[in-house]
């Protein structure tokens, strides 16, 4: 029998970065009607920079350790600077969220197939089709409405391959998240503040802007990044990236929970199929490592 504590060690960090990630969109779109995209995505870089350094005062580390700096800063740029600014702009060209979680829905198996080319699994390989086909269903609506521009999805494959290369050079990185974190964010602060010069510069200081801010500034750049470097550094890449087949699921759910938004029969349908190929893929790696 598994003890309470063993099941929240497995599943709690994975449930509850799950449950933060699917929060994102909703929160994002909350800053987004009080500040203009590149102020909300700076403030909130700031922000988490700003509690990391004062988490690290305790133990007065603020930097990754001598002569792996360059590695763990391109990694941030990739991961966290560059993604946040290709979904940014992806958004901001006419992409819809939904058209754009497919894109980047394309990740797991993009890992898979640059991470365990001597290891391929078709089992492994159909769960993450299945997942990514019940993906397609839950953010169909979406993808109906969707304005395609070629920049919009130039932007779209620029967060794919940054998101897919950041997370398998994170997966190198051996330390506690908390001390790469800090250096990962000033770089992509300072990639932002780049950027700010040719954008609009707004912001609504309103209570809406002020929770958004501080929950994606905070919940989401500093407790839910650590918790998805914990994941990466404790598990298989493909389990973890797959992960993210959860987040529109997710997204809809509390869309139904919090804002009483009805979830279509076909986005119910594609909860299911997520399920069940995440299952599949989670299943199939198990068992190769038993195999071993």
């Amino acid at each position: 029998m598994i003890s309470k504590n063993t099941a929240w060690a497995t599943f709690g960090p994975t449930s509850l970065f799950v449950l933060i990630w699917s929060s994102g969109a909703l929160f994002s779109k909350l800053g987004l009607q009080h500040a203009s995209p590149f102020a909300f995505l700076g403030l909130r870089f700031a922000l988490a920079l700003s509690v990391l350094l004062a988490l690290g005062l305790a133990g007065r580390r603020w930097l990754p350790a001598p002569g792996t700096r360059l590695h763990v800063a391109l990694t941030g740029l990739l991961m966290i600077g560059s993604y946040s600014i290709c979904h940014l702009l992806a958004l901001d060209h006419g992409l819809t969220p939904g058209v754009l979680a497919t894109v980047l829905g394309v990740q797991p198996i993009l890992t898979l197939a640059l991470t365990e080319r001597q290891a391929f699994s078709r089992r492994r390989l159909a769960g993450l089709g299945l997942a990514l086909g019940g993906l397609v269903l839950v953010v169909y609506e979406s993808i109906a409405r969707a304005h395609f521009t070629a920049t919009g999805i130039l932007f779209a494959f620029g967060a794919l391959a940054c998101m897919t290369l950041g997370a398998i050079l994170q997966k190198s990185v051996k330390q506690a998240p908390r001390d790469v974190l800090p250096l990962q964010l000033a770089c992509s602060l300072l990639l932002c503040l780049l950027f700010a010069p040719f954008q609009p510069m707004a912001v609504d200081l309103s209570t809406g802007f002020w929770v958004a801010l501080v929950w994606m500034g905070v919940v989401m750049s500093v407790v839910a990044t650590l918790l998805l470097y914990r994941l990466i550094h404790a598990g298989n890449l493909v389990n973890v990236t797959s992960l993210f087949y959860l987040v529109p699921a997710g997204t809809a759910a509390l869309d139904y929970l919090v804002l009483g938004n009805r979830l279509a029969p076909w986005s119910l349908a594609g909860m299911l199929a997520i399920l069940l190929g995440l299952m599949q893929v989670f299943r199939s790696s198990a068992q190769r490592a038993t195999a071993r």
